[in-house]
């Protein structure tokens, strides 16, 4: 996550630049931005279960979901591109609490992600031996893994402590090297396995499109589908830099979304072309599937390359995340809503104390590898409460949307969702609801994997859920004026600008930086 600098005032030669600005990203540049940013190969076998199933969940995912997700975060990140990103959009709609919580589900589900993200890297490491038995028997190992997530996540958070530079060396070519190449050569290889006349392992009928919704308990695993498309807000902060935005920016997004469909689509399908639905492993099946094709092909030694190639996206995507939300939560705290601990920094700026308090909660839950029936089970378990989470974000994102349309009709947007009021309703309405019905299936346990009690299952996420979203409303009751760095650039919310309670209605056009200077310049002549 970034958080944009201060700007000059406006200027004709600031004028200049901010049109030479806008046409620095081309509108393929921004759909390329917003696919490497989605994109992850590791929740293919989850959704190959399905076979031809697949393109049905992905395509309604991406319609409920994906599709709201751009639109919505285009218009509140242009329209309140301040400091905060997440935290400022819910905090301008409905205060500082419900900012805090949405921030505080962006960084917990990061934290919760971190050790399923890394188990699909061990798994990668796993498979570079040349004995495929034996890797696979390794990667099933529990200690095995652990003992990866915790170098793999202590090593990615003192690299990221290093700073901007550091990390972004690291991870430059991880997504290329990591995702888009690996998804290349599976979907190539996959296809051309069945064009062969090899037998696929799936029935590739259209009529297996649709699933049988008749079996409540298929379309459980589809609710992870979800997080598979979260993070497109993210990028949503570059729409100012491409020229013409309202028409510019939706074509992106539609490349964007094509593309990143038609890459998980197919790469789904390339894994249940290859790897029986009775032997698809969460963890696993994508490097049998690539070990498959491998030797289909006659070039075995291709394996370990492509393990390792895997292994290195993951690694620096976690570097990316660890920087990125805990940047952010940096923000939040100098803003005054974190103990002065909190927002400790190295000589690099980065959120010391932030990031060690992190990596020891991940190392926390990254024993629970340990305890649970099988990594398999602890892998689904993860996954779900991030889904939980991160939806709890994306449906206060979704509710902000619509209410700044009532409460700040006329803050200047250099990108509105079209058809007024109407339009809005409809799109963050739709992804409001899509994450609803996503977040009430997360709590269901799946039929394809065994997770011991189902009903240890569900209260294990219930009492995590709870415990989680609980935290930032502790945090909000218990903060203290003190806390606040006076050299903090985080600007007043607009309803705090103008002395108003949150959800106020404001007819002025005016963000609060202009706010604020009107509000000092009045106070300079009432004292003289």
């Amino acid at each position: 996550m970034t958080t944009p600098t201060k700007q000059p005032a406006s200027t004709p030669s600031a004028t200049k630049e901010k049109v030479k600005r806008a046409a620095t990203i081309s509108i393929f540049g921004l759909a390329m931005l917003n696919i490497v940013a989605v994109l992850s190969l590791r929740g293919l076998p989850a959704v190959a279960e399905y076979g031809m199933g697949a393109i049905f969940y992905y395509v309604l995912a991406a319609v409920l979901f994906l599709v709201p997700t751009a639109l919505v975060a285009a218009e509140l990140a242009t329209g309140w591109p301040e400091t905060g990103g997440v935290f400022r959009w819910v905090g301008e709609a409905f205060g500082r609490r419900w900012a805090i919580v949405a921030m505080f589900m962006l960084v917990l589900e990061v934290t919760i992600w971190f050790p399923t993200a890394l188990t699909f890297g061990a798994v990668a490491l796993a498979y570079t031996g040349p004995d495929h038995a034996a890797d696979a028997a390794v990667a099933g190992n529990r200690l095995f893994v652990l003992a990866v997530v915790l170098v793999v996540y202590w090593l990615a958070t003192f690299i990221a402590l290093k700073g901007a530079k550091a990390f972004s060396r690291v991870a430059k070519w991880g997504g290329v090297i990591g995702t888009l190449v690996p998804a290349g050569i599976l979907i190539v290889l996959g296809f051309a396995y069945v064009i062969a006349g090899n037998k696929p392992q799936i029935d590739v009928s259209w009529k297996a499109v649709i699933p049988d919704f008749s079996n409540f308990g298929n379309i459980v695993l589809a609710a992870s589908i979800f997080l598979f498309y979260a993070g497109m807000e993210m990028n949503a902060i570059h729409v100012k830099d491409v020229r013409n935005p309202t028409k510019s920016y939706p074509i992106a997004m539609l490349i964007a979304v094509l593309g990143t469909v038609v890459v998980f689509v197919l790469g789904a399908l390339a894994v249940a072309f290859i790897v029986p639905r009775k032997d698809i492993n969460l963890v696993q099946s994508l490097l049998t599937a690539y070990n498959d094709l491998f030797a289909w092909a006659h070039i075995v030694w291709a394996g370990p390359i492509i393990a390792v190639a895997l292994a290195i996206g993951v690694f620096a995507g976690i570097v990316t995340w660890i920087s990125g939300p805990s940047s952010g939560l940096l923000v939040v705290a100098k803003a005054g809503n974190l103990p002065k601990f909190f927002q400790k920094t190295n000589k690099h700026g980065m959120g010391l104390n932030i990031m060690i308090t992190q990596a020891i909660i991940v190392s926390v839950l990254a024993v629970l590898f340990i305890i649970l029936p099988s990594v398999q089970s602890v892998y689904q378990i993860l996954s779900q409460l991030t889904v939980i989470l991160y939806l709890v974000m994306y449906l206060l994102m979704f509710a902000a949307a619509i209410r700044l349309r009532v409460t700040q009709p006329n803050r200047p947007r250099p990108y509105r969702i079209p058809g007024g009021k109407v339009g809005i309703w409809i799109v963050a309405g739709v992804g409001f609801l899509g994450s609803v019905v996503a977040m009430f299936f997360s709590f269901i346990p799946p039929n394809q994997i065994k997770v011991g009690s189902p009903v240890f299952y569900v209260g294990l996420l219930v009492v995590l859920s709870v415990f989680f979203v609980a935290v930032p409303f502790v945090v909000y009751h218990v903060r203290k004026d003190s806390w606040r760095d006076p050299q903090s650039g985080f600007a007043a919310f607009t309803w705090e600008a103008e002395g108003h309670e949150p959800g106020t209605v404001t007819t002025s056009a005016k963000v609060p930086a202009q706010l604020h200077e009107e509000s000092k310049q009045k106070a300079s002549h009432g004292g003289s």
